[in-house]
């Protein structure tokens, strides 16, 4: 199970740090304590294209301009697969954006009870200061305390809570000006929904339009949406004032009432633990994808059966589905196969570089950071 941007391999047999040897079930290796299976977080190590693709130039600044015609070159972030086997996810662009403001971040792990997957999807609220910072610094520090208490077995409702706290925090740090100054206006913010499967329930939690799906397999499985959106449009339904489809077609639909971030009023999230009634598959994904395609019935249709067997293809298929319907956003899918096995390998990621859109000359600028 291959594609670009991902590394295909086999399970680990022995410690990359010191050479013991070591089993796939491992989470540490025995001997020197170095962590077998970390998670992996899209953007983490983001490097940029080194020649411009609309002038050839090879003078490309720190922050990913060239310094001959003035272009943003492609970043390695701009499109990311990552295939951990147990779980698989991509996040991209899309075509009207010039940056990725999505994240993602997937685990696995051994705990006593059998395999497990861990998954985060943070997405960066455009209309403040830098939203693609605020999505990847609530991915990097949510996913590293799911990871922990899912390992020691911990309670996974509590544990979830504790890792919105600590995206709360990560993306707080990032809201004062250098020097300690005051804080900006509009400081740094993300949505946020996060994942823990294990062989009996899914934990969920999440703040914002972020949404989680469970897409049932079988003739007679239904899927079915698993959160609601802390949105206008999500508070209208919720009051029962509209339908979903007049709510969303509203002007300010999308403005979002829940986040991650300084000024986010410390709302607290919500956190759900669902019980799969059979196989099927859990969805991840931000608001570029569900705009296309809200209903849970018809995500079912685009990603099953292949969800079941080959959840980095499905994704993939997800994602491009969203980009050819228009991709006025990022998009962001991650699959979650119901019951969590345990893989044949563990692949880790190696950001492809896209291509450039025909259309790229004619992209919006970035916000102002």
């Amino acid at each position: 199970m291959t594609a670009e941007g991902a590394v295909p391999g086999g399970p680990r047999t022995t410690c990359p740090n010191c050479g013991a040897a070591v089993s796939p079930e491992d989470n540490f290796c025995e001997a020197c304590a170095t962590e077998l299976a970390p998670a992996v977080v899209s953007g983490e190590s983001p490097t940029n294209a080194a020649v411009c693709p609309y002038c050839q130039s090879e003078q490309i600044s720190a922050d990913g301009y060239c310094e001959s015609c003035g272009h943003k070159v492609p970043s390695s972030r701009d499109h990311t697969e990552i295939d951990l086997g147990v779980l698989a996810g991509v996040t991209d662009r899309g075509l009207r954006h010039r940056r990725n403001e999505d994240a993602m971040a997937l685990a696995t792990a051994e705990p006593a009870g059998g395999p497990a997957a861990v998954a985060v999807v943070c997405d960066g609220v455009s209309s403040t200061r830098r939203p693609d910072e605020a999505s990847l610094a609530a991915a990097q520090a949510a996913v590293q305390v799911l990871l922990a208490r899912v390992r020691t077995g911990e309670d996974l409702i509590e544990a979830s809570r504790d890792a919105v706290s600590a995206a709360q925090e990560a993306v707080e740090n990032l809201g004062d000006m250098p020097g300690g100054s005051s804080p900006w206006k509009d400081p740094p913010s993300a949505t946020f929904v996060s994942a823990v499967m294990t062989g009996e329930a899914v934990t969920l939690c999440w703040l914002g339009d972020s949404r989680a799906y469970w897409l049932g397999a079988g003739p007679d499985a239904a899927a079915q949406r698993l959160t609601l959106d802390d949105s206008v449009a999500g508070e209208m339904v919720a009051a029962g004032l509209m339908s979903e489809a007049d709510a969303l077609a509203l002007p300010q639909a999308h403005v979002v009432t829940g986040w991650v971030g300084a000024d986010s009023g410390g709302a607290p999230p919500h956190v759900a633990r669902f019980e799969p009634p059979g196989p099927g598959v859990v969805l991840l994904c931000s608001d570029g994808l569900w705009n296309y395609q809200p209903e849970a019935a018809k995500l079912a249709e685009l990603a099953l059966p292949l969800a079941l067997t080959n959840p980095l293809g499905a994704a993939s298929a997800l994602v491009t589905f969203a980009i050819e319907s228009g991709g006025a956003d990022n998009v962001t899918a991650v699959l979650a196969p119901f019951p969590p096995r345990t893989p044949e390998h563990y692949d880790k990621t190696l950001p492809a570089m896209p291509a450039v859109p025909p259309d790229a000359k004619d992209l919006p600028a970035d916000e102002p950071d």
